[in-house]
């Protein structure tokens, strides 16, 4: 095999390294690797070739997070720009400013896009896209420096424009509909003269990475539902190297924006995709938004806390799960704080019990019940090796619909006593699966932890009202998250009125491609970049008079630019 055959093969194994390349060389071993610039290695290896799989699934920071489309609500409508009003994006589109994205990149990483939409040409029909990876259509070129799937050009797409049928042409679709939903918010045109549609941003360049679906190994790992939306970390680490390739610094900056999340992670931003977009974040001329995710209401995290100052085994909590029928299972993580020790015993609904379990570096094991069909396994790491915390990671196969109860105990002395459990996005389960006692707090998804990136939650236009479903902050090491709340209910796109934390994501993506319009474009401040941009946002942000910020919903405020700019002027 090719290492494009391996990178797309079920046999090999995608491995999430910072290993540098001649150690993975050395290794002699069927495998083939990709580069992340200098920060992370993808090695595609053989799983033959490990004499224990398990070895490799439960090696928890090499193995790719899977990612889930954050959308909520799809339906009829005539256009309402009330969102782009109250964000105060319409305000500047017009003079003096005339911010309508001109000169910047806005790129979406997610299902893909229509390219043959209306919102997406310009006025005299050609296409507004500058270029779509596709990840899923192996039969064409693959951009310069990749190994899979297609890119397609803008003049490969005005080809395929004024044919009699595009899609012979430039096969790209997007089946989902999702994508192209987030890139009409964040870059839509501007149809019948404003009164059709248009976007935040509806001047700036667009490129497009339509993600393939991950591995079936790795589905069937996580126990994600066939059918359902799944997409692996590395794909979209290399996607966002793909979209930064686009800037021209101090000339034509870039804005990456993810309507992505998972509940996977220490969700205090260590993991390989947040540490990646961090780096990105960082660069001139480039600015990263995120989606908090719609976990908040989902009654998907918990937070104990074991009494401090008594030893072994001397307190402990409970932790009561609800299964439904019929469940695929799920994955259970338990992340505790440096300097305390965790063990986790099992009680299911039937009566039989896991004794009390103590992992070490990088220890698993699986046990079965008598009376019952599930299996469990325990795995994870004292010291799990990004975030330098206990991870325990517990994998729920078939399980029993009724109460779990997982026990959590103190292995010695108690000194900070917190620990939190996070189970997996909603739509990663066939059934519902919830704690009986929850905390809506930390409940972003990843990647919105990363500390350099924009990450906002989720508010109601109508009223003024926290999206009751949006995610919550702050980060599990109490670092500010969100940065502030953008519109995502009943939000007007190409296909409807739609609602999800992935739309308030896009309608920042376009409000920042603005700003680095009047930045960079226009040379106001040719040097900004993502945590600059982030710090303006928070200044010119809405606030109400009856809450104290930062929150953990609100951030910082709503988002208003024209707030942002008069804040820049002193008003």
């Amino acid at each position: 095999m090719d290492c494009k055959e391996r990178i797309l093969s079920n046999d090999y194994f995608d491995i999430l390294t910072d290993f540098p390349v001649s150690f993975v060389e050395s290794r002699n071993l069927d495998q083939c690797f990709v580069k992340i610039e200098d920060l992370y290695t993808i090695v595609y290896l053989k799983r033959s070739a490990l004499p224990d799989q398990n070895e490799y699934l439960f090696d928890y920071r090499s193995v790719p997070k899977l990612y889930g489309l954050m959308q909520q609500e799809l339906n009829p409508y005539e256009f309402d720009p009330n969102s782009l009003i109250v964000s105060g994006i319409t305000q500047v589109q017009r003079e003096p400013l005339q911010l309508t994205g001109r000169g910047v990149v806005v790129c979406l990483i997610d299902t893909g896009i229509d390219y043959t939409a209306p919102a997406f040409r310009d006025s005299e029909g050609n296409s507004r896209i500058l270029a779509i990876w596709d990840q899923t259509i192996q039969s064409g070129r693959p951009p310069e420096g990749f190994l899979y799937g297609t890119e397609y050009t803008r003049e490969d797409i005005n080809r395929a424009l004024r044919s009699e049928n595009p899609f012979e042409t430039v096969p790209s679709r997007d089946e989902n509909g999702h994508g192209s939903a987030m890139a009409g918010i964040a870059a839509g045109s501007r149809l019948g003269n404003g009164l059709s549609y248009f976007g935040a941003a509806p001047d700036a360049d667009i490129v497009v990475v339509k993600l393939k679906e991950c591995k079936p190994y790795l589905r069937e790992f996580f126990l994600v539902p066939q059918g359902v939306p799944a997409y692996q970390e590395n794909d979209i680490m290399l996607a966002v190297q793909y979209a930064d390739g686009f800037a021209n610094i101090f000339y034509r900056p870039v804005v990456i924006c993810l309507g992505i999340g998972t509940s996977y992670g220490d969700h205090a931003g260590n993991s390989a995709l947040a540490r990646y977009l961090e780096s990105v974040a960082v660069k001139r001329s480039r600015a990263v938004v995120v989606c908090g995710g719609n976990e908040g209401n989902a009654a998907h995290h918990f937070q104990g806390r074991i009494e401090t100052g008594r030893g072994a085994g001397a307190d402990s909590v409970d932790v009561e799960v609800r299964v439904g029928e019929n469940s695929q299972g799920f994955m259970l993580e338990l992340w505790g704080n440096v300097p305390d020790v965790f063990t986790v015993s099992v009680r299911s609904p039937g009566g039989e019990t896991i004794p009390p379990v103590r992992l070490g570096i990088q220890d698993g094991i699986t046990y079965g019940f008598v009376y019952e069909r599930t299996q469990i396994t325990l795995a994870g790491s004292l010291v799990e090796a990004a975030s330098g915390e206990e991870l325990i990671l517990m994998r729920v196969a078939a399980p029993t619909s009724g109460i779990w109860t997982f026990r959590v105990q103190s292995a010695g002395e108690t000194h900070n006593g917190i620990f939190h459990l996070w189970l997996p996005i909603t739509q990663f389960m066939n059934t519902q699966v919830n704690f009986l006692e929850p905390t809506p707090y930390i409940t972003l998804t990843e990647p919105s932890m990363a500390s350099d990136v924009i990450s906002v939650s989720t508010y109601d236009t109508a009223n003024n009202s926290f999206y009751i479903n949006s995610g919550r902050g702050f980060s599990r090491i109490g670092v500010i998250k969100p940065e502030f709340a953008a519109p995502g209910v009943n939000v007007s796109t190409i296909r409807g009125t739609e609602t999800g934390s992935s739309y308030a994501a896009a309608m920042s993506a376009g409000a920042v491609a603005q700003f680095m319009q009047w930045a960079v474009v226009d040379g106001n401040n040719p040097y900004v970049e993502s945590r600059e941009i982030k710090n303006y946002f928070i200044r010119g942000a809405s606030r109400s008079y009856d809450l104290t910020y930062p929150n953990r919903e609100w951030g910082y405020g709503r988002l208003n630019m024209v707030g942002t700019f008069d804040a820049l002027i002193g008003v």
